[in-house]
């Protein structure tokens, strides 16, 4: 027990750590905190009059998809964060520590989690504003946030992975885009029928389709798919279990290097 908690403690200085460091970079508050609300602004602007959806308001509608990639926005940092940590030395002298290399990177996916929840937080506030009225019925907001934490993190892994192999901050940054651009692949701003022929299908067939239309089904008090939300946690709970293993394995390697 004491060795566990240990390990706890160590991970929340690294949390910290990478918390404070991220105060201090107003660069992480306009990308991770201000871009998505005000991507939801511009979209609900630009694209709220000519999208029509059946049943339901276009604000309504892209919630779930902004979300995401908010949480993408995060973990593009997250990635840029111990990409840097690791080509500047700092992991190397963290290494010397009495402290669990494991802890280094579960630091960083909790700071990574605080800021995602951060930055949900704003952008449902945002939502809330623009006329979004969610369901409040206990079952829905539990789906809802069950599938928004697995969702960050999934994706704080991807950061951790995509941070740990890339060569520099800037790599780490241009890889982490593909996470970005996933939602907007997906039927997070438009129904996947409404895609070209070969994004529609790669739409309908990627993990945050499913997550995105269960958060949607859950926000807007819809009946409630238990096989899509089956699905959606295996997309979310497999990610972050194999990633885990993997970053782990690769920041061995890195560290021997």
């Amino acid at each position: 027990m004491q060795v566990y908690f240990k390990r706890w403690n160590d991970t929340v200085t690294m949390a910290k750590r990478c918390l404070l460091l991220s105060k201090r970079n107003p660069d992480t508050l306009l990308t991770s905190i201000m871009l998505p609300a005000l991507m939801m602004i511009l979209f609900v602007s630009l694209f709220g009059k000519l999208i029509k959806i059946e049943d339901v308001s276009y604000v309504n509608y892209i919630v779930p998809g902004v979300l995401l990639q908010c949480i993408g926005q995060c973990s593009s940092v997250t990635a840029i964060m111990i990409n840097k940590d690791i080509t500047k030395g700092i992991v190397n002298r963290f290494c010397t520590l009495p402290i669990k290399q494991s802890s280094i990177l579960n630091g960083h996916i909790l700071e990574a989690f605080i800021r995602s929840i951060i930055t949900s937080v704003v952008v449902l506030l945002v939502a809330l504003l623009l006329g979004v009225r969610p369901s409040i019925k206990l079952i829905n907001l539990s789906v809802f946030f069950i599938l928004l934490f697995s969702s960050i993190l999934a994706l704080s892994y991807v950061a951790i992975v995509i941070g740990i192999v890339a060569n520099s901050p800037e790599g780490a940054s241009a890889l982490s885009a593909l996470v970005i651009i996933l939602p907007y692949l997906s039927s997070g701003f438009v129904p996947t029928e409404m895609l070209p022929s070969i994004m529609r299908i790669f739409a309908q067939y990627q993990p945050m389709t499913p997550i995105i239309d269960m958060m949607r089904t859950a926000l807007l008090d819809k009946p409630l798919d238990i096989s899509t939300f089956i699905i959606s946690l295996i997309w979310c709970i497999g990610l972050s279990i194999i990633l885990y293993f993997i970053s782990i394995v690769l920041f061995i390697k890195k560290m021997e290097k």
